[in-house]
């Protein structure tokens, strides 16, 4: 039955998946009415933002195993209920004006649904496209990505028309709809699944160029797998941090209105999926461990500037360029696991690389809202995260001389033999 199945419409099936959960991207349009509704503070609005990007996290790396044991179309299942529940379960928080029932919602069930709803397309596109996986999976996160696009201008519109509590319940059944219509298609391939015209040396030829085949328990002794984790641990931060405050900061720094800043916010969502696929196509020609030392390059340099811009335009732009480099770190991770680790465990690898998006998930939005609420403005955060983004930049340098090493004795070792 599988060999009836239409690769791209399975691909298809993984971006409706995650459309939906990248809804998460859009958070910041529901800040301010919250705030005004309830009288909640910065730092508790964030949170609950927060508590879901830790779970999305924990759950990535904790349910990898589960989900290859269901297969796609129940794990996605299982993240469709957790999410939508947790959507439509935020209404009701809403409603009752519950700030504990709004963490457990929107924080804890919907960040649930958010971790398995992430990892459940991935493993199973790679095996449709063993010629095409970096476009396959580019795809799919780039939907994740994406997810802003759709949900900041409806959900703005909903709340403007139907109020906050019903726009959660509306989003709820919306995003559970779409979600079941993935998961009903999407299946594994069959064993060794190969595509027409396609050579068994292609699948194989690019792992000589791997620094070596590692387990996860090896490769967590390395210093390589640290300075990683402490590289997207950074990257992730700074651009959560914008993504969860976008909509505010907007109004606030350069004067944007309401609709104004949700169009920012779903722009944002737009390059944040095209970062995806453009940097990650773009490291293939100059190398992974040259690819984030342009990140944090380019990062550091518009945080130190961005505190003193005032022009609308200019401020966009920056927000994006910066927006599209963090969706960049998670579609060039994979790729930059293979190519340190080699691809024996790059799966268990990747979910224990993703424990730093939980950190950061904590980390940024807090940060951002602990400095908002003590200095009112924002300023000073863009600061702190220049200093971290210097960290990370001498962290990818590092990273570059230890990838260098090993290369060369790896070429000694292949030369000694010879």
């Amino acid at each position: 039955m599988n060999l009836k199945k239409n690769r791209w419409l399975i691909a298809l099936s993984a971006v409706a998946i995650h459309l939906s959960i990248g809804s998460v991207y859009a958070y910041s349009v529901f800040k301010n009415p919250l705030a005004e509704m309830f009288g909640w503070n910065s730092k508790e609005v964030t949170l609950s933002f927060t508590i879901a990007i830790f779970f999305l996290g924990m759950s990535a790396a904790t349910m990898g195993k589960f989900v290859e044991k269901w297969g796609p179309r129940k794990s996605a299942t299982i993240a469709a209920i957790f999410f939508s529940i947790g959507t439509a379960g935020t209404g009701l928080a809403v409603e009752l004006g519950s700030l504990p029932m709004y963490y457990l919602t929107y924080g804890v069930l919907g960040g649930i649904g958010l971790g398995i709803g992430y990892i459940s397309p991935v493993s199973t596109l790679v095996k449709w496209f063993p010629d095409k996986r970096g476009l396959a999976t580019g795809m799919a996160v780039m939907g994740f990505g994406a997810g802003a696009i759709i949900t900041s201008p409806v959900a703005t519109k909903l709340m403007e028309t139907v109020g906050l509590s019903s726009t959660f319940y509306i989003l709820g059944i919306a995003f559970l709809l779409l979600m079941l219509s993935g998961a009903s298609y999407i299946v594994r391939p069959p064993e060794g699944y190969m595509p027409k015209n396609m050579g068994k040396t292609n699948i194989v030829k690019k792992k000589k160029d791997d620094l070596a085949q590692l387990t996860l328990g090896e490769a967590a002794k390395t210093v390589r797998f640290w300075l990683l984790w402490f590289m997207m641990f950074i990257n992730i931060s700074a651009g959560i941090m914008l993504i969860s405050v976008a909509s505010p900061i907007a109004q606030d720094k350069v004067g944007m209105t309401v609709a104004a800043a949700a169009t920012v916010v779903a722009v944002m969502g737009f390059f944040n999926g095209l970062g995806r696929i453009l940097w990650s196509s773009f490291s293939d020609y100059i190398g992974r461990e040259h690819m984030f030392l342009v990140f944090f390059t380019v990062q550091m340099i518009l945080f130190i500037i961005m505190p003193n811009i005032s022009n609308p335009v200019v401020f966009q732009i920056f927000l994006y360029v910066i927006v599209s480099m963090y969706g960049g770190g998670f579609s060039c991770l994979p790729a930059f696991i293979g190519d340190l680790f080699g691809t024996k465990q790059l799966g268990a690898i990747h979910g224990c690389i993703l424990t730093a998006w939980s950190c950061a998930g904590i980390f940024g939005p807090m940060i951002v809202a602990s400095i908002l609420d003590a200095t009112s403005s924002y300023n000073m955060t863009f600061y702190v995260f220049a200093v971290l983004l210097f960290l990370a930049l001498f962290a990818s340098m590092v990273m570059k001389l230890n990838v260098k090493q090993i290369r060369a004795i790896n070429k000694e070792k292949v030369s000694s033999i010879a």
